[in-house]
């Protein structure tokens, strides 16, 4: 009779990276989801140990591939910058996302948002916003005395780790960096820089201008300092001192 031991070697753990749901529902969510995950990589940019994402798995328990959730966008401070597949917090210095957004879709139910807020508030995150695009409510969470606790009033809040001030123009969410420039969609970004284009063209045709009209100035005082010298040179010709003219 063979006795089978077993086996000492540990099943690897596998945690998807994917649970084939879209990012987004509708247009409005995604260019939203877009515009804030572009608008903190650009605020970040400079800082290596700032790591901003959107969509992105976390796992917050090794050894746990059910517990975990994909914010609309999310940011940690003391980590890298670099792509990932998910975010496995114990392979990240046991950082959880410092601050997660997210953007409600018309799926999104009551119970689902608190789900979020229960794992957002039992998994360290210090910063939590919510906003929804078609009644246009903005709602805050910050962490106080170890709880998400609910930020009264949103208008003109500031955030603590981000910096940067949310307000409600015209029925939607306006983002505001520390310097005062608004967060702005890709369609947004392109027509700036199209007209920081032009308005360089605009600039290079007028120092053009100006670098004809001078060239012009300086041939006609060119011309002028040539007459005067065939000038003075005749009258020396004819005996007349120019000098004493």
């Amino acid at each position: 009779m063979v006795t089978q031991l077993p086996s000492s070697t540990k099943k690897e753990i596998i945690y998807p990276e994917t649970d084939g749901q879209p990012m987004a529902e509708n247009t409005k969510q995604y260019r939203l989801i877009v515009t804030i995950q572009g608008g903190l990589d650009t605020l970040f940019q400079n800082e290596p140990n700032v790591f901003v994402a959107g969509d992105l798995f976390w796992y917050p328990v090794e050894g746990d591939n059910l517990t975990r959730r994909a914010p609309d966008v999310m940011v940690v401070f003391g980590r890298p910058k670099g792509d990932r597949g998910s975010y496995l917090q114990w392979q990240e210095g046991n950082i959880p996302p410092q601050v997660v957004f997210e953007i409600l879709s018309p799926s999104n139910t009551t119970k689902e948002m608190i789900a979020k807020y229960k794992f957002y508030d039992r998994y360290g995150v210090e910063e939590y916003y919510i906003y929804d695009p078609d009644t246009t409510e903005l709602s805050g969470w910050l962490r106080s005395e170890n709880e998400l606790a609910e930020i009264p009033q949103m208008i003109n809040w500031v955030s603590p780790r981000l910096g940067i001030r949310f307000e409600l123009s015209d029925g939607e969410l306006q983002i505001y960096r520390p310097d005062g420039q608004k967060f702005l969609t890709y369609l947004e970004l392109a027509q700036q820089r199209e007209q920081a284009q032009i308005a360089a063209e605009q600039e290079r045709q007028r120092a053009e201008q100006e670098r004809q009209r001078a060239e012009q100035e300086r041939q006609r005082a060119e011309q002028a300092e040539t007459q005067l010298a065939a000038l003075r040179s005749l009258l020396r010709e004819q005996g007349i001192n120019p000098d004493e003219v």
